[in-house]
């Protein structure tokens, strides 16, 4: 059964990987931020909108790559073929 180890270690991938990649993103994101709005305060509004829009699509990307890492580890659709190569 090495499809399941696989799948763990893919799904664990996915995860590690996402979270670090979208904490990344939201750092640069943040620091870029904070510099814009020092050099030019009057425009604060409209770049925080833009900043927490941007977190909210970084964050569904990473989100979505765990429901789906999620779904291979509960759900795997690789064992049902295996099965069936099992049995012939």
């Amino acid at each position: 059964m090495e499809v399941i180890s696989f799948v763990a270690l893919a799904a664990g991938l996915i995860i590690g990987l996402g979270a670090f990649g979208a904490c990344i993103g939201i750092g640069i994101m943040g620091s870029k931020y904070l510099e814009s709005a020092a050099r030019q305060p009057e425009l604060m509004n409209e770049l925080q909108t833009k900043m927490f829009l941007l977190a909210g699509l970084i964050d569904a990307a990473f989100i979505i790559g765990t429901g789906i890492a999620l779904w291979f580890a509960t759900a795997n659709p690789f064992l049902g073929q295996l099965t069936q190569i099992a049995g012939k």
